[in-house]
């Protein structure tokens, strides 16, 4: 299985700035994309951005312009820059993958990471 962690996570005011990391290890042939979810206090979990190895990339319409995902392939690591916060951003934040391996999927999900946006 693949072992995802994030770090990164943290309290910061409204306008600042975070990044968030995402490193996976194990079982991490096949990736073909990788990505943040959040899900905020009695709120579903949403998708925020994902990437492909490829480098392909899809934004929630919340985060767009504000927040960019990056993925290193070669460390098998997604990164989350996130400006321009809002108190709204306030949630915790998922890291996850997919992976392909003789032609099935594959997912898998971290921890997560508490984001908190004060006004």
């Amino acid at each position: 299985q693949v072992r995802l962690v994030e770090s990164g996570g943290g309290l910061v005011q409204a306008g600042e700035s975070l990044t968030l990391s995402c490193a996976a290890s194990g079982s991490t042939l096949g990736i073909s994309s990788m990505g943040w979810y959040r899900q905020a206090p009695d709120k579903q979990r949403e998708l925020v951005a994902s990437i492909t190895t490829g480098g392909s990339t899809n934004y929630a319409n919340s985060v767009k312009g504000r927040f960019t995902i990056s993925i290193d392939n070669a460390e098998n690591t997604v990164y989350l820059q996130m400006n321009s916060l809002k108190p709204e951003d306030t949630a915790v934040y998922y890291c996850t993958t997919t992976r392909v391996v003789a032609g099935y999927e594959y997912g898998g999900w971290g921890q997560g990471t508490q984001v908190t946006v004060s006004s």
